[in-house]
């Protein structure tokens, strides 16, 4: 919304206990961020926002026309998604000796690998300018980026995320390193409630 310079109003909720609140609820009854409401309309899921936002407000075009340039958008984003997003949240919870954290960054080399190979040289993904995939990419990027996670040996994706990270709106927008301790905490405070729930259920069965 701030690139495309559409007014709104922020609702910020505390994932302690916020996203479970009747009124929210109401808006997402899977209480999940984010979501927005429109003159009523309400849109949950990011991509599904995204799209909203993109047809409703169409300048600046954050999409290419171009069939192979959307596709290689819309890989990046599902990609992102479906691949990098779920390996990179498992950082947060795996012990340096887990199997399951080698696995996990096996996985985030290989998509990291297909996401340089989606960049080619273009400065941005299938574009010479921003584009929705270089929106849902930078933010993951910029997950793992706060976890240690080097870019060192994909010098092309680590220069887009640094082109990334000079824009304005991305310097507003970007957690400070003591906000991303705070969500880092809630995750790991929601896994272990999600990990006790399930103990239980097992437990009962």
């Amino acid at each position: 919304m701030l690139e495309k310079e559409i007014s709104f109003e922020p609702v910020l909720l505390s994932l302690n206990g916020d996203q479970l609140q009747s009124e929210f609820l109401a808006i997402n009854p899977f209480h999940h961020v984010p979501a927005i409401v429109d003159q009523g309309f309400r849109v949950i899921e990011s991509l599904a926002i995204l799209d909203y936002l993109e047809t409703k407000y169409p300048a600046p075009a954050l999409l290419p026309t171009e069939a192979e340039a959307l596709a290689v958008v819309r890989m990046v984003q599902m990609t992102v998604t479906n691949e990098l997003f779920p390996k990179a949240i498992s950082l947060m919870f795996e012990t340096e000796d887990s199997p399951k954290l080698l696995q996990a960054k096996e996985h985030i080399n290989q998509v990291l690998v297909f996401l340089t190979e989606c960049l080619g040289n273009s400065p941005y993904f299938a574009s010479k300018q921003l584009t929705l995939a270089d929106i849902v990419a930078g933010t993951d990027m910029s997950l793992l980026s706060k976890l240690g996670f080097s870019f060192n040996n994909y010098p092309k994706l680590k220069d887009w995320f640094e082109r990334l990270m000079q824009r304005e709106v991305w310097q507003r927008t970007e957690l400070s390193q003591e906000d991303f301790e705070k969500f880092k905490r809630v995750l790991r405070m929601l896994h272990r409630r999600k990990l006790n729930q399930e103990n239980k259920v097992n437990n009962h069965e």
